[in-house]
């Protein structure tokens, strides 16, 4: 076979294997096949992808860590690497192959995508602290998931043999899910009395000023419930269970917390990004591994701001000119982070709170005021990650007027 001057090989991501297809310049396809995920099947591929083209361009369509080894061994053999996004690949998918899916059209699809688009984003080696963040990070959301689930399903069999209990605390908090870990039926309740709950709350370390609260609500709770349902002990032994579950779990959730508050806080624009309103460590480390720590990519504010979904996008036809919509395609965990920051800065007295407010008179609701606002840190921060210098309420080179001449 004749060495092509230049091929494509698309990939389309697995858990267990990879399907690669190369096509040429003509779009012609040279090879399709099948590699295991693991390194010697990949690096074999390379192998082969090296004597079909003499100039390749890899393209994948996840950038998971599910891609991490492929992207690894991509990488080190100096192969050139980009990022078909799979809304994209959706996209392209009627064009190319019409109806019917299989991994090895889906590879070609990812190849010819790459072949006809120039601006696809290069694939690189992520930064080892950026790594670690994102491992933590992912795993973080996961047990969020567990917890957010697992809160669901304790109240949902609470409410199922004693209602009242289950409306009169909030089980997100540690000291409810304590009650409910050894106390949670009317009748349990009653028994124990108002100094029996405190004292099983105090010794299995409740909020020591919520307790005599927290007993006072139980025991009003079961005065008004006499009955026992069907099947209530059984109900209150799984309770129990996904009560003690709950607070390992979310002792896992703070632990984890300040595992990543330390990891964070090496990045050298840690301090800068934790003195922006509105930002903590669980932010900040959420908008690192959004950017890939790296704000080279983002020439200006707007590129950012953009990427985060916060620039309205024109949607005009013939004569209709100047009809701005809400972009479809952004990178939705970027939004978040600048949402959740503008919610969090609008609690305390600063500028933020002044533009917010600002935005209000103007008469917007209270999600635009927000994203209004969300737009305006986006220009901050970059600025302030620019300059290299933390952020402060008085602008930069003002003088304070109480200076003398």
């Amino acid at each position: 076979m004749a060495v092509r001057p230049r091929i494509w090989i698309g990939i389309d991501v697995g858990k267990a294997a990879h399907h690669s297809c190369v096509v040429d310049e003509q779009g012609k396809v040279c090879w399709s096949s099948r590699m295991n995920n693991d390194q010697r099947a990949i690096e074999s591929i390379i192998d082969r992808a090296r004597a079909t083209g003499a100039e390749r361009v890899w393209a994948i369509d996840l950038i998971s860590p599910l891609a991490a080894v492929l992207i690894t061994v991509l990488l080190a053999a100096g192969e050139q690497v980009v990022y078909v996004p799979g809304r994209t690949v959706a996209t392209m998918t009627g064009v190319f192959r019409g109806e019917g899916k299989t991994d090895a059209k889906d590879a070609r699809v990812i190849a010819d995508t790459a072949r006809m688009k120039t601006d696809l984003q290069p694939v690189t080696a992520p930064d080892e602290l950026i790594a670690e963040l994102t491992g933590l990070s992912a795993y973080r959301a996961d047990l969020m998931d567990d917890w957010v689930a697992g809160v669901n399903r304790l109240r949902a069999m609470l409410a199922s043999i004693f209602p009242t209990l289950e409306a009169a605390f909030d089980y997100s908090s540690r000291s409810p899910l304590i009650l409910v870990s050894g106390l949670c039926t009317a009748a349990e309740i009653r028994a124990a009395g108002i100094d029996g709950i405190a004292t099983f709350l105090a010794e299995n370390g409740a909020w020591a000023k919520g307790v005599d609260k927290i007993a006072a609500a139980a025991v009003s709770a079961a005065g008004a419930q006499d009955v026992a349902v069907p099947a209530e002990a059984a109900t209150a032994a799984l309770i129990k269970r996904s009560a003690a579950k709950l607070l390992d779990l979310d002792r896992e959730i703070k632990d984890l917390d300040k595992q990543i508050a330390v990891v964070f806080r090496q990045h050298p624009h840690a301090s800068i990004i934790e003195s922006m309103p509105g930002m903590g460590p669980h932010l900040g480390t959420e908008f690192l591994v959004a950017t890939g720590g790296d704000l080279t990519a983002f020439s200006t504010s707007g590129r950012l701001a953009s990427y985060a979904g916060l620039v309205p996008v024109p949607r005009d036809s013939g004569r209709v000119t100047g009809n701005l919509h809400r972009p479809k395609r952004f990178n939705r965990r970027l939004r978040r982070v600048f949402y959740m920051a503008a919610l969090s800065a609008i609690r305390r007295d600063g500028p933020s709170r002044t533009f917010y407010q600002r935005k209000r008179d103007e008469r917007q609701v209270h999600t635009q005021a927000l994203l209004a606002l969300s737009r305006r840190l986006v220009d901050v921060l970059w600025a302030l990650l620019r300059d290299g210098r933390p952020f402060t309420e008085q602008p930069p080179g003002a003088v304070p007027a109480t200076a003398s001449a």
